[in-house]
């Protein structure tokens, strides 16, 4: 047991990480296996909504410039994505999925889920699912992190 905290905390904690180190490898073994990591198949999926600046990508993403365009390359190169320049603005440039994109992620998304409900929704009741997405977006808020909400993703303000 942790010093300092208590019991519940100890147990949210160790639930925690039962699910980062037991539930998340069963659950990017459905990307993995089509040559994706994590971020990849997110990127995909944001795209798949709408294209979008790499900036603006890089932000709701939770990542740098920097790794962005590392993954975004990957992309571009298998065909899943492509990059143009952003007709509104001549030094930025827009990020679209290709429709081979489209079909991985058609391809991943039901294994996706699957896997997410065996590791995690198949156990809650429809309330515990609630207050675990509540906690979760207060966390992931105070982390910094840009969380996706119903009414779209969002900054910490």
């Amino acid at each position: 047991m942790l010093e300092g905290l208590h019991e519940d905390e100890q147990r949210a904690w160790q639930g925690l990480l039962a699910v980062l180190l037991v539930g998340m490898p069963q659950v990017e073994r459905t990307f993995r296996a089509h040559g994706l990591v994590h971020i990849e198949y997110g990127l995909l999926n944001m795209l798949a909504a709408r294209p979008m600046r790499l900036s603006d990508l890089a932000m709701i993403s939770n990542v740098s410039i920097s790794r962005l365009s590392h993954r975004m390359s990957k992309l571009v190169d298998r065909d899943y994505a492509l990059i143009r320049p952003d007709e509104n603005d001549g030094r930025a440039s827009v990020a679209e999925i290709t429709d081979q994109g489209r079909d991985v992620i058609a391809a991943i998304a039901p294994e996706h889920t699957r896997a997410l409900r065996e590791v995690l929704f198949d156990h809650l009741t429809p309330e515990q699912t609630a207050a675990l997405a509540d906690a979760m977006q207060i966390v992931g808020t105070k982390l910094g992190a840009c969380m996706h909400g119903p009414e779209g993703p969002h900054r910490p303000t």
